[in-house]
């Protein structure tokens, strides 16, 4: 059985994921944490927990979603994994970070470049990838089928999407992605987006507005 924990971090309320199993096994999924306290608070849960990190993964490489990336690789000394498209994205995290007003030094550490088809272990269990791009070029999502869920990033969310008016975001991709991609789940596949509460992919079906 998979456990799915989340954490709101730094003002843009970014949601970091912990994804486990009962033999401690875990992911690290899009590390937002920025101030000490935050990261504190991730680090604290991990080792209480008794957490074995296996992968860092990012759904999209948006400053908000990596302001504890350096952190983590530097404590879990294992590669961050990414679409390749987002490459360029996170080489100008400092650019965008200054655009904020703060200072954000370049990453630096290992990265291993994941594409739709390819899959992630976790113990026994098996993450399937989806390439779905329009929020950000390289965006992902990954999709556990036998506990029922899917880590969207800021592709979808309860009653919306993501934003299309960053560099390389595109709206027609971005829905394009979603129906052809997320909406053919099951109905009943619980999504944890990016930001905000979890929804479900037939509620989104139902009462999304930006998907009719």
């Amino acid at each position: 059985m998979l456990h799915v924990k989340s954490f709101a971090f730094n003002p843009f309320s970014e949601n970091t994921y912990i994804i486990y199993n009962d033999e401690k096994e875990a992911f690290l999924i899009d590390p937002g944490n920025m101030p000490e306290a935050e990261t504190e608070t991730l680090h604290n849960f991990i080792k209480t927990n008794e957490l074995s990190i296996k992968n860092i993964l990012l759904t999209h490489a948006h400053i908000d979603h990596i302001l504890g990336l350096q952190w983590a690789f530097d404590t879990f000394a294992i590669p961050v994994l990414m679409h390749s498209d987002e490459k360029e994205i996170l080489d100008s995290a400092s650019f965008t970070a200054k655009n904020y007003g703060f200072f954000f030094p370049a990453f630096k550490g290992e990265i291993q470049y994941i594409k739709e088809g390819d899959k992630l272990n976790l113990g026994t269990e098996i993450f399937k990838i989806y390439d779905v791009p329009g929020h950000s070029p390289g965006s992902v999502a990954f999709y556990n089928e036998n506990n029922g869920f899917v880590i969207s990033g800021d592709a979808l969310f309860m009653m919306s999407i993501g934003r299309t008016d960053l560099y390389k975001g595109d709206y027609e991709q971005l829905i394009s992605s979603i129906k052809n991609k997320l909406l053919t789940l099951p109905e009943n596949t619980k999504v944890y987006s990016g930001h905000g509460e979890p929804t479900s992919i037939g509620f989104e079906k139902e009462y999304n507005p930006f998907l009719k």
